[in-house]
């Protein structure tokens, strides 16, 4: 193995034992008396992963096989495959917050893989947007969340 394969799995494995949540480290950064103290004291927090990574993490994490993900989630499966497997690295908001409720991510998880997949976060004041936040904090399918946005003459998840 390589420097680098050897150094992405040891920061691989720091990671599942991180224990700082972001406003901690934001506050850590604010205070902090040099960039280079708060880089030293936080290596094991910060993370360098791609949408493919931090989604096969949270398989992991959440013990989800990814073909039932990707039926849950209502997008075209070969579609579906390419954002797990890296070949699809920017998908549409719509289409990672499909994936975000197939998963039963909770809204803070789905503003995180939003940031992967470089999508705007969920914005409550926007009306899609908080129905769809709803529907993350309850628990909802993606056809329930379609049907929930429909009901509220908002745009589908998926059209």
């Amino acid at each position: 193995m390589s420097y680098i394969s050897d150094r992405k799995k040891a920061l691989s494995e720091e990671k599942s034992t991180s224990a700082k949540d972001t406003n901690e480290l934001e506050h850590e950064l604010a205070a902090a008396k040099s960039l280079e103290a708060y880089f030293e004291a936080n290596t094991a927090e910060l993370r360098e992963e791609t949408l493919a990574e931090h989604l096969a993490r949270l398989l992991a994490e959440k013990h989800l096989e990814k073909a039932d993900v990707i039926a849950r989630s209502g997008l075209a499966e070969l579609y579906a495959y390419h954002i797990f497997a890296g070949r699809k690295p920017h998908p549409s908001k719509p289409k990672v917050l499909a994936l975000a409720l197939a998963m039963q991510l909770t809204r803070k998880e789905a503003q995180h893989l939003l940031y992967y997949a470089g999508a705007t976060p969920l914005y409550v004041r926007n009306p899609w947007d908080s129905v769809v936040a709803y529907a993350l904090d309850h628990h909802m399918s993606v056809v329930d969340a379609n049907l929930l946005l429909d009901s509220l003459g908002q745009e589908p998840l998926l059209g």
